[in-house]
């Protein structure tokens, strides 16, 4: 468990924006024996091998092929992206002509105060010129380059009773102070080197941690939903079924509405189902029944029942952090489990030997929502949405349960190594 719980931890220090995360779960794959293909490539793929496909830098498929004619798609997906801040372009500017300081704008749902008085770097990727046109290339400044300075007390006495930020004039990070000798205007751009283009993203520059009276708890960045698509790649690589057509999918965008090319809401997911089913020479039928006879995870972490603010949580169902795998409900159908989708992740989690819990919001208090109803918006599969337990979702630090991470992986795994066949109303998970 604790060699795990590091191995999530270097992932994380290693992922700090969602185009880094894809690098690192693509370094998984191919290591792992997985062959990456270019989506303007044709494709060629054979019979029992593993292949994964990249959309933008930010989001990834991978799919395995059995031998043989599949009888189900068998699916997890999660996400990349955490809330954060984004640089603007021309982001450099000064005050009192003495501090430097990044124009930048949110990205996502972050907590605002949790941002403040930290080690921050940035990171992302950036466009080059070359001879015959363009190129990305991934940059991380990699050191501890900036801070939201927070404001003293003495000048803000109300300051612990409650306050609205305002990202444009309060949390704009100071990058460093002007200085005739060492630092003039235009180190930012110095830093990027010559480009043409970037998407640049602040991140916290605080590690990871193991803590706890017997280290039952650990705290990072981006545990939303870095923890999910860590324990997704590592459970696809280590299993897999002769039976069904596993696939594997991490999305960018999800903490802003999935809206983009690389989003759970693109066609991504459906043309590379689609494409895959071509280049085996197989009917679009036989993709159909096994859609209808699959199965997707939509992975992405829940609210623990908080132990200063018992009454956030719903009366019935009270996750508590390393209680097991979090089945999500909603009525709206921002969680898209159903009782048929509950049923047949309870019979994996129980083959398994791994505990699951419930969450519901409360009747009362509207919840967030994922990337699983989004996605079968444009690939329609039986969906149940499953999470681990967590505090301070969308802080800049976050925290998680040591044990939990392998249930996840352990029910991912017994996932991975079924296939499902449907008879009539008879709905059976199947091992070879």
């Amino acid at each position: 468990m604790a060699e795990l719980i590091n191995e999530l931890l270097d992932f994380i220090w290693e992922s700090p924006v969602s185009c880094f995360a894809v690098k690192n779960i693509a370094d998984m794959l191919a290591e792992a024996g997985f062959t990456r293909l270019d989506e303007s490539e044709q494709w060629k793929i054979e019979e029992g091998r593993g292949y994964f496909t990249e959309r933008s830098e930010s989001s990834i498929i991978a799919f395995r092929i059995p031998k043989g004619e599949y009888k189900s798609v068998m699916l997890a997906a999660a996400h990349s992206d955490s809330p954060s801040f984004r640089i603007k372009p021309q982001a450099e500017h000064t005050a009192e002509n003495a501090y430097i300081k990044l124009d930048v704008e949110g990205y996502g749902g972050m907590i605002m105060s949790s941002w403040f008085d930290r080690p921050l770097s940035a990171a992302g990727r950036v466009m080059r010129k070359t001879k015959n046109g363009i190129k990305s290339e991934l940059v991380n400044l990699d050191y501890d380059s900036m801070i939201i300075p927070g404001l003293a007390i003495h000048m803000e006495r109300e300051t612990n009773k409650g306050h609205s930020y305002n990202i444009q004039k309060e949390l704009i990070p100071l990058y460093g102070v002007l200085d005739k000798e060492k630092t003039e205007q235009g180190v930012f751009d110095k830093a990027l080197g010559d480009n043409i283009g970037y998407d640049m993203y602040l991140y916290n520059r605080m590690r990871g941690t193991v803590w706890g009276v017997n280290g039952e708890l650990f705290s990072a960045p981006r545990i939303d939903n870095l923890e999910g698509a860590f324990a997704v790649t590592k459970a696809f690589t280590e299993s897999g079924s002769d039976k069904s057509l596993a696939v594997m999918a991490v999305f960018d965008n999800e903490e802003v509405g999935s809206s983009s090319w690389q989003g759970a809401k693109s066609d991504f997911l459906e043309e590379v189902l689609k494409r895959v089913n071509d280049a085996l020479g197989y009917s679009p039928e036989l993709l159909m029944r096994a859609k209808a006879s699959g199965l997707m995870l939509s992975v992405d972490n829940a609210h623990a029942v908080h132990p200063n603010y018992l009454d956030k949580a719903s009366p019935s169902n009270r996750p508590v952090i390393n209680g097991g795998i979090v089945i999500k409900h909603n009525a709206n159908r921002r969680y898209t489990t159903d009782a048929v989708s509950e049923a047949l992740f309870r019979t994996i989690c129980g083959r398994a030997d791994v505990p699951y819990t419930f969450f519901t919001n409360r009747s009362d208090m509207p919840g967030g929502s994922t990337l699983g109803n989004l996605s079968n918006e444009q690939v329609s599969l039986n969906t149940v949405d499953i999470g681990l337990a967590q505090l301070a979702m969308h802080s800049a630090y976050e925290t998680a349960g040591t044990k939990d991470l392998s249930y996840m992986v352990k029910a991912l795994k017994e996932f991975y190594a079924s296939h499902i066949e449907v008879k009539g109303d008879e709905i059976k998970i199947c091992k070879e």
